[in-house]
């Protein structure tokens, strides 16, 4: 079987660092959580109320609060990420070996 050579296909493409915001957003809330808990077990407080419960209001608040301030910085992130994107050509190479179908 003779061997053709196609031509190396060529596009442009556009590269740039996009932040992930999942890992922001847990960031955010554990950030929150442990400003939470420095708030219900470091400072004094009533003592008609449970300092478990305490934190757990505290970090419902601080937790979703700090999820959001992560989130900000995410899409900050992405944003600056936009303005520092790249154009570049790249092209296809071709196989060396021809892919083999028998499942294998």
């Amino acid at each position: 079987m003779p061997s053709e050579e196609t031509p190396a296909e060529r596009r442009e493409v556009t590269i740039r660092r996009a932040p992930k915001y999942v890992p922001f957003l847990i960031l955010g809330a554990l950030v929150g959580a442990a400003a939470a808990a420095v708030v219900a077990y470091a400072l004094p407080g009533d003592e008609s109320f449970d300092r478990g419960a305490v934190f757990g209001f505290f970090m419902v608040m601080f937790g979703a609060g700090g999820a959001v301030l992560g989130a900000a910085a995410a899409l900050i992130l992405d944003r600056r990420s936009v303005k520092r994107q790249e154009r570049a050509v790249v092209e296809a190479v071709p196989d060396s070996e021809p892919d083999d179908d028998t499942g294998q």
